[in-house]
């Protein structure tokens, strides 16, 4: 599957230090720290084409040396604070934000099938969400949509393979 056009900007190593970048003069201006280990944490999420949980962030640094999950919980957490990453509830893993430049609220489109993930931002989606909260009188924290399905790429390719199988059920 190397011709997936999965979520275009990960992965890219222009597109990687452009988000290290921001990342770093984002920090910046907020008075907080990107150490060491919390630019790894973000490179090794923007590098990555999948989401990643925990674990497997703390299998890319550990390098060797042996590290607790808690560092890897400590980082994560700044990188959330800041907004530069995003937690993928339904997955329990992470991904770099596609948007650190501004604040936004994020929607996610999951693939069933390949496990790549899409991040859109549909204001009106997220305004629609506050409206029924607060008709309900409720006061969200926090709102996080996810979207399981299938994405273009492998629909497209079910869609090809089940044509191909009904063509060579005909032939019989």
């Amino acid at each position: 599957m190397t011709d997936h056009p999965l979520n275009s900007c990960k992965g890219k190593a222009t597109e990687v230090d452009r988000m290290l970048q921001l990342a770093e003069r984002r920090c910046h201006q907020q008075g907080a720290r990107l150490t060491a280990r919390r630019r790894r944490v973000l490179e090794i999420l923007c590098q990555s084409e999948r989401p990643l949980s925990a674990y497997q962030i703390l299998e890319e640094l550990r390098d060797g040396a042996p590290l607790a999950p808690p560092t890897v919980y400590r980082a994560l957490d700044f990188l959330l604070e800041q907004g530069l990453i995003h937690k993928l509830e339904t997955l329990h893993a992470f991904v770099g934000c596609n948007h650190p430049d501004h604040p936004h609220a994020s929607q996610f489109l999951i693939c069933a099938d390949c496990g790549g993930v899409t991040e859109i931002e549909d204001a009106s989606l997220s305004d629609s969400v506050q409206v029924a909260a607060s008709r309900s009188g409720f006061k969200p924290r926090r709102s996080v949509v996810e979207v399981l399905g299938l994405c273009a790429y492998c629909s497209e390719t079910q869609r090809v393979a089940s044509t191909a199988s009904e063509a060579d059920g005909n032939e019989r």
